[in-house]
């Protein structure tokens, strides 16, 4: 079995819809295919992130999609690792920390200086894998949200 992590582009966007409205899903939303398809076409083809594609022996079974930010403090350029998502079928092939490192290359090789992500208290695995791959839980800052 061939595993491999791809820049993704609008040509994938049949095969990254499911996997995204699987992933918002995962976090309690609606199942909404078009709508997942129509929010990474228009950051695909306005090169608002940049989504990667796992792939097991050609099929699309994962995918992450990152966002290019700047730390005002730090006067650096960062990137927000939005989502993270491998179907539950491909679970432990290796595809979530395969897509991590390619995310941190990729991130790197833009210039980036740092990752960061957020995700579910109750997400254990995913938490398991981060640390795992050097990812450190923030212990100095409480992130909050403002529905607008």
């Amino acid at each position: 079995m061939t595993l491999s992590v791809r820049i993704a582009d609008t040509r994938d966007l049949d095969r990254l819809a499911p996997l995204f409205d699987a992933y918002r899903q995962f976090y309690r939303q609606p199942a909404d295919l078009a709508r997942a398809r129509d929010f990474l076409a228009e950051r695909l083809a306005r090169q608002e992130s940049l989504v990667l594609l796992a792939e097991l022996d050609g099929e699309a079974i994962g995918f992450t999609q990152l966002y290019p930010l700047f730390s005002s403090v730090r006067t650096v350029r960062t990137w927000l690792l939005n989502d993270l998502f491998v179907a539950p079928s491909a679970r432990r092939s290796g595809a979530g920390r395969a897509l991590l490192q390619q995310a941190a290359a990729q991130a790197r090789a833009r210039g980036a200086a740092s990752l960061s992500l957020s995700t579910a208290l109750d997400n254990a695995p995913a938490q398991a894998l981060y640390e795992s791959l050097g990812w450190v839980r923030d212990t100095q800052f409480c992130e909050y949200g403002f529905t607008l």
